[in-house]
């Protein structure tokens, strides 16, 4: 599908809403295995190429008021950075992360610590699970992505956690293996009953997840393969401001018309390992100790 047809443009006047973001310093980034289709560890790496780029986002954060924790990267597991899958964080209660993969495992301790450390009430996973990777708050429901990394049965916990309606979507594209590789969710707050914004790329979901998002968010941007293709959708928004690769212009134009602010950070880097912005943006929602 290399063409979509957009819904209309609805100019509206966008709030910023300050956020709290958990993110990890790429210190020992490499690619040194393969568990997605970016991810090739004959291709040479710059850890200290990945570490400056990561820095202009965390500043560019720090700049428009949002609030940074830090996550202590650790040697030998170089996908710390992506701490988007590093759980899911609403009202207080943290439910980490179970990964799929065993070269991710390793991290599974660290997050929990973290969060347990600073008074995060942790709801232990029974199932597998990637976090934000794969889970989007979007108004009062919960988007769950599937197909690739999390369970069918982790859908079912999120719910009994957070009391909250959870819509399944099924991703089948490899190149779009997390949820939020293929769709933003871009205002972080609405009032209660509200629709947010959301951006989406159709061709990496199912027809029936495609029907279920035309029904329930039918005013949101249905971006092109182009700029899905180079992680334009993997982005962070503050309701406001909109953090999104530079090479998604085509996306960076349709946020323009809606009135967002566009930011564009190149984590080109990082995308080596599978991950751009919102991989490596985990929400804090609720204040921890």
């Amino acid at each position: 599908m290399s063409e979509t047809i957009e819904a209309p443009a609805e100019q509206a006047e966008r709030t910023q809403q300050p956020r709290t973001y958990l993110m990890c310093r790429p210190e020992h980034f490499t690619v040194s295995y393969s568990i997605n289709p970016w991810m090739h560890p004959d291709d040479p790496t710059d850890t200290q190429r990945a570490v400056s780029q990561w820095q202009k986002l965390y500043d560019a954060y720090r700049a428009l008021g949002h609030k940074i924790e830090l996550i202590e990267p650790q040697p030998g597991l170089p996908d710390m950075v992506y701490t988007a899958n590093g759980g899911f964080v609403i009202d207080g209660i943290a439910y980490p992360p179970k990964f799929r993969h065993a070269e991710r495992q390793g991290e599974e301790t660290f997050f929990t610590e973290w969060f347990r450390d600073r008074g995060y009430e942790v709801v232990e996973p029974k199932t597998t699970n990637e976090g934000e990777g794969d889970f989007l708050l979007a108004g009062e429901v919960i988007l769950a992505g599937r197909g690739f990394r999390s369970s069918d049965e982790s859908h079912r916990e999120l719910a009994d956690i957070f009391g909250r309606e959870v819509v399944s979507l099924t991703l089948v594209d490899p190149r779009f293996y997390h949820l939020d590789t293929a769709l933003s969710v871009l205002d972080p707050v609405v009032a209660p009953g509200a629709e947010p914004t959301i951006a989406y790329l159709p061709g990496a979901f199912d027809e029936a997840s495609r029907r279920i998002l035309a029904e329930r968010f039918p005013s949101a941007i249905r971006v092109a393969d182009a700029d899905g293709s180079v992680f334009g959708l993997n982005s962070a928004s503050d309701g406001r401001n909109v953090f999104i690769s530079p090479r998604a212009t085509g996306f960076e134009a349709q946020l323009a018309e809606r009135g967002y602010t566009p930011v564009t950070i190149d984590l080109s880097e990082l995308l080596l390992g599978g991950g751009g912005i919102k991989c490596c943006t985990l929400e804090l929602r609720g204040a921890g100790a």
